[in-house]
């Protein structure tokens, strides 16, 4: 090989530091299951207490109606993607246009919660859709870089003027402005390790019933939480936003605590054993 003066300074400045790079990556290896902290974008704390606008979310109640499986034996409900038709998915693009062409910043507080958690379930199936068939939506890396991974910083749509993502629905408007832990039982990122993906949606009315659904009908699902043996497994959700329920592991289990069924509350107060975590990306088909 003919090393050219070019070559040379890739080799003596460039090298060096990848190796850098792959050393400190075998050390301390990239967690790629790391979630963003919530961190509030203002601009979405606005709202009107006196409105009485009501957002129509009947396109997504169709939508899912047709294509949500509630009755799978596994407890997971599962969307059939491979079976959506074209107008389908055209009223579904439509449905979501329309939530980005309304004034957010105008409607009172639970009009806006259950805005935002139809809007970001709605947003994932259509991001599902436009690149299916795929095995994880990990798979759908929209943005540019090394360490891209998934669709969720891509800004997805413009509302009020404003681009959003999916993490900035779910990281920077759900969570740090309604401060509920529940809405991780809610937003569903199209994996089987998700909370389940509700057979209806969200209102002003509805949501608080919802949430406490989402949350009994997950701790009491092997994958929210099991214990085997002297090990009890929950849900990385617990792990990644642990922040949100209580900051330490004791608050995670206060939470759980709460919506366990009796016997696996039992259980949950005599156990002595580890604590692991585990979540599965596979896409909910």
């Amino acid at each position: 090989m003919k090393y050219t003066p070019s070559l040379k300074r890739f080799l003596t400045y460039s090298l060096p530091l990848l190796v850098l790079v792959f050393m400190l990556a075998a050390i301390v290896p990239f967690r790629i299951d790391a979630a963003p902290k919530a961190k509030l974008w203002g601009y979405w704390e606005t709202y009107d207490s006196a409105s009485d606008t009501k957002v129509d979310h009947t396109p997504w109640n169709r939508f899912m109606k047709k294509y949500l499986a509630t009755n799978d034996p596994s407890g997971i409900n599962r969307m059939h993607y491979k079976s959506v038709t074209l107008s389908d998915r055209q009223a579904l693009e439509q449905y979501i246009q329309k939530l980005a062409d309304i004034r957010v910043t105008s409607l009172n507080r639970k009009e806006q919660k259950a805005y935002w958690i139809n809007l970001y379930n709605a947003l994932t199936v259509k991001v599902i859709l436009d690149h299916y068939p795929v095995k994880s939506i990990r798979d759908i890396d929209l943005t540019k870089g090394l360490l891209s991974d998934g669709p969720w910083d891509a800004k997805l749509l413009v509302i009020e003027g404003r681009g959003v993502s999916l993490n900035d629905i779910e990281h920077r408007i759900l969570r740090p402005v309604f401060k509920d832990s529940r809405v991780h039982y809610a937003v569903n990122c199209a994996s089987v390790g998700c909370p389940n993906l509700q057979p209806e949606a969200y209102t002003a009315e509805n949501t608080d019933t919802l949430l406490d659904r989402g949350a009994r009908e997950y701790i009491s699902h092997p994958r929210g939480v099991s214990i085997e043996g002297n090990r009890m497994y929950l849900s990385g959700i617990y792990e990644w936003f642990q922040e949100d329920f209580g900051g330490t592991e004791k608050g995670v289990m206060e939470h759980i605590l709460k919506y366990a069924p009796s016997d696996l509350a039992g259980q949950i107060r005599n156990f002595k054993g580890r604590i692991k975590y585990r979540y599965d990306w596979s896409l909910n088909e």
